[in-house]
């Protein structure tokens, strides 16, 4: 008879599982995946326009496009702009988001002054941006402060009702749990509310600096003489449709590759959730 009491067994499985190779993450096949859906709507793009299927006259061809960003980056004009874009989108980002993480805080945990202050919050996000734009000349001036003002209040509202919502949905049994192992404020906060938080305040910032990208194109249309913003304008003026695109373009690799180092710096912190995406 075997002896049920073996734990050798067990111990022979568990060092199985150790020697099995951990599963490597390789990016490389992804980023190319991602980059498959834009670069074949650039092919059908450039041969749309060889074949003369559509005119080129106002729709130039991505080789056209990608020829001028070349021409403004040898020419240092590229660089200029794009600085200026992201010192502009940096600055109210930081500023949006500070306000609106501590407004929601705030409003999320006081009932008193969520129902005090949400109401009014609310209708101010139905505002469109450009709305803002006169108001903001009118008491700032046409320099940089009205422009990163017009950002800050981009970002502010979605970091403000990710991190709102995220403390109202709070599982009530959870913070029981706190109780009963009788953990005092600062470890309720730092064990139970901010794991809670932390994943919807990130995707918040995401949509905030996505929203700060929007804002941006607003302020630098508020007599700016630098930036991506600009360069749409100048483009639209001087009927440069090669111009426009090309800023458009670069827009959307900024965005990303902002977007991507958002991401790339918050993952240290989320390496406790256990969930699906995790493991794909």
């Amino acid at each position: 008879m075997t002896d049920m009491t073996d734990t050798s067994r067990p111990g022979r499985a568990f060092a199985g599982l150790a020697k099995r190779p951990a599963r490597l993450t390789v990016p490389a096949p992804r980023l190319l995946l991602g980059l498959a859906a834009p670069a074949a709507l650039l092919v059908l793009w450039e041969l749309l326009i060889r074949f003369g299927v559509v005119t080129g006259r106002l729709t130039p061809p991505p080789s056209k496009i990608f020829a001028t960003i070349g021409a403004l980056a040898s020419s240092g004009e590229l660089a200029t702009h794009v600085a200026a874009t992201l010192a502009r989108v940096g600055l109210g980002f930081a500023i949006g988001a500070a306000a609106g993480t501590l407004a929601g805080a705030v409003a999320g945990a006081t009932p008193f002054l969520r129902r005090l202050l949400d109401p009014t919050l609310q209708a101010l996000r139905a505002i469109p941006s450009i709305a803002w734009v006169p108001l903001f000349i009118l008491w700032l001036g046409i320099f940089e402060a009205s422009k990163i003002a017009l950002i800050a209040v981009g970002v502010f509202f979605p970091v403000y009702l990710g991190v709102m919502g995220a403390i109202l949905s709070i599982d009530r049994k959870t913070l029981e749990v706190g109780r009963v192992f009788r953990l005092s404020r600062v470890e309720t906060v730092r064990r139970i509310l901010l794991p809670a938080v932390l994943p919807s305040w990130i995707v918040s910032l995401r949509s905030g600096l996505g929203l700060g990208f929007m804002f941006v194109v607003a302020a630098e249309f508020m007599g700016a003489s630098e930036g991506l913003g600009y360069l749409l304008v100048d483009g639209q003026q001087l009927g440069k449709p090669d111009q426009i695109l090309a800023a458009i373009i670069v827009f959307a690799l900024l965005g990303k590759l902002c977007d991507a180092l958002l991401v790339g710096a918050a993952k240290p912190f989320l390496r406790w959730q256990d969930t699906a995406a995790a493991s794909l």
